[in-house]
């Protein structure tokens, strides 16, 4: 152990520990703006800096490892008009139109101005003005580059996290600035729109595009019928946005405040995951057959999830030659889309060109999903709106509506019902688990060989996780998987879903299903998720997702009584030219550079 004193107070740490990270288990905070829990140290803000005893210069704090009797002072003098220095330097090229900013009272430069109380000022006068460049290109964030103090933080979650590298530190000195590719806009980039950007920047100059005034002008438009959904994963984190703490469940005060905020009607995109899977089940045990009984070669295997709108950008941007491998299903936001142009269109009793479709998601790249020109089979854009659930806050703020005070209500019937394998799907592995649920069900006529259906080899927040189910005692039409062990990975964040695909690429790995969500932890670590987001929180909100599995009533997406209706109703079975029509799609080629 290494022994130090921080503020006159001892502590031991572990060799390799961060001053920084010492200091947080004193409860002493240091504050920080380029430093980020889930990314490499970078140690260019130097807000974090502080004085050691001996040393000629304070010290970045985020970069400096705990030595053997090192004493450190966190708000001496020098150390507290260093920092006042530096946040100022941050903020005389920082555009401070903090009142119009969409991160106003919600940004780390705003809180650390706020704690210094500026009087005189030296630096703010001095700096001519830039031409600073606004980038509303891409459907899902804006880029304001007026606002970014080149803390790194969007360019090692770009590279690091999510191995795109979109964006790039550009140039030097003054001129230093955060780049895409030949200053490209950022819709004509490999840009997978996942938001893990937006998420960690701790200025206004990475926000998602919101769509709230369109919503509300539809929602207060009489000749409108305005629905929505909701994905799993927003009712394991709205509640943060809202005064309550990481990972409370509040799912049915979710659907109350909905309804009171206008919408006609209040449904859950967790249908539509089951749904899904009885597609994406149905899809995969059909290439089975194919290859292992037909001996068909062109059989594309493994196959992939395709619900994570994030990770099709990237495979098309990065893996194209495998883009016959993902499943043809849309996900579970466009399939409810569709439907609801159609199918709730004709029990409603309704034009389908009045419906206003919204989904409440936790993720930026849904924004761009719903703006493929793919996703038009109803004849209709199949989701006009997508709002985050950092959006679904400030709606329900706007409203004056006292969220703590509402009585829970039930979602709406007609694509409202839902299983406990839907609600899954907002975690690492969740699609995984519900597809074998059913999958195996279907096959053998008996439930999943895993104690009360929790199959935990796909849990977890492991970077990739394998595992193998094999199947036994087949009914008489799937004779020919008996004794067949089915090979499945889950990978979540791209970085992790690169080794993967690398290891496919080369032959070094063989499995028959893969699940990839683009961001880490899947939906519940979603870029339109509430701020801040960590490994701890991200535990908590998966620990909550299993729960409100375990106490559902229904826990297999086959055993939904409203996905069996739409079956009976409309689309015939899965994988009927119907439901081609509407619940599946097709993938694009992109350039890669």
């Amino acid at each position: 152990m290494v022994n130090l004193t921080i503020n006159g107070q001892k502590v031991s740490v572990e060799p390799g520990t961060t001053v920084l990270e010492a200091a947080k288990k004193l409860n002493v905070n240091i504050p920080t703006l380029c430093n980020h829990p889930d990314l490499c140290v970078a140690g260019n803000c130097r807000v974090c800096v502080v004085e050691q005893e001996g040393a000629r210069t304070l010290i970045a704090s985020c970069a400096t490892p705990a030595s053997e009797g090192m004493k450190i002072q966190t708000n001496s003098l020098k150390v507290r008009n260093a920092r006042k220095h530096i946040v100022e330097l941050l903020l005389s090229e920082h555009r401070s139109d903090c009142t119009k900013c969409y991160k106003n009272q919600k940004c780390e430069l705003q809180a650390l101005a706020n704690e210094f109380a500026f009087g005189d000022t030296i630096f703010l006068d001095l700096v001519e003005d830039h031409p600073y460049t606004i980038d509303r290109s891409s459907p899902s964030f804006i880029k304001d580059d007026s606002k970014c103090i080149r803390c790194q933080r969007c360019v090692r979650t770009c590279s690091e996290l999510q191995y795109i590298s979109a964006i790039a530190v550009a140039n030097k000195g003054a001129h230093q600035k955060i780049s895409s590719f030949h200053d490209r806009p950022m819709s004509h980039v490999v840009c997978t729109n996942c938001g893990q950007c937006v998420n960690r920047c701790p200025t206004g100059a990475l926000v998602e595009k919101t769509y709230i005034d369109y919503v509300w002008d539809a929602i207060y438009d009489p000749d409108k019928h305005v629905v929505v959904q909701t994905a799993p994963a927003v009712r394991v984190a709205l509640g943060e946005d809202l005064g309550y703490d990481p990972g409370e469940r509040v799912t049915g005060k979710l659907v109350t405040a909905l309804r009171q905020l206008g919408f006609d009607s209040v449904l859950d995109t967790d249908f539509t995951a089951d749904l899904t899977i009885m597609e994406e089940g149905t899809e995969l045990l059909t290439r089975l057959k194919k290859a292992l009984v037909d001996g068909d070669r062109k059989t594309a295997l493994p196959m992939f999830t395709s619900c994570s709108p994030g990770w099709i950008k990237f495979i098309e941007h990065k893996y194209p030659e495998m883009l016959p491998n993902l499943s043809t299903c849309k996900s579970p936001q466009q399939m409810f889309g569709a439907l609801a142009k159609t199918f709730y269109a004709q029990k409603r009793k309704l034009d389908p060109a009045k419906i206003v479709s919204v989904s409440i998601m936790p993720c930026t790249a849904k924004k761009y999903e719903a703006d493929r020109p793919e996703m038009r089979a109803s004849g209709f854009k199949d989701v006009d709106f997508v709002l985050t659930t950092r959006e679904l806050a400030v709606m329900i703020k706007q409203a004056g509506i006292d969220f703590r005070a509402l009585e829970p209500s039930h979602y709406d019937s007609v694509m409202g019902e839902s299983t406990g394998a839907a609600v899954i799907f907002g975690a690492t592995g969740g699609v995984m688990e519900a597809a074998l649920r059913t999958a195996y069900e279907i096959v053998t006529g008996r439930e999943v060989p895993f104690n009360n259906l929790n199959i935990t080899p796909v849990r977890g927040l492991e970077g990739v996780k394998e595992a193998t189910v094999k199947i036994e005692g087949c009914t008489a039409d799937w004779k020919f998987l008996e004794g067949a062990e089915l090979k499945v990975a889950v990978a979540h964040g791209l970085s992790n879903a690169n080794k993967l695909m690398s290891l496919i690429r080369k032959g070094k790995a063989s499995y028959h299903f893969i699940e990839i969500m683009a961001c880490p932890g899947g939906c519940i670590g979603g870029g339109g998720q509430p701020i801040p987001t960590n490994k701890e929180i991200r535990q908590k909100r998966v620990k909550a997702i299993y729960s409100e599995d375990e106490q559902m009533l229904l826990r297999k997406s086959h055993e939904n009584p409203e996905v069996i209706g739409v079956y009976k109703e409309f689309l015939g079975k899965p994988n009927s030219h119907k439901a081609h029509e509407l619940l599946h799609t097709h993938y694009t080629e992109r350039e890669s550079y």
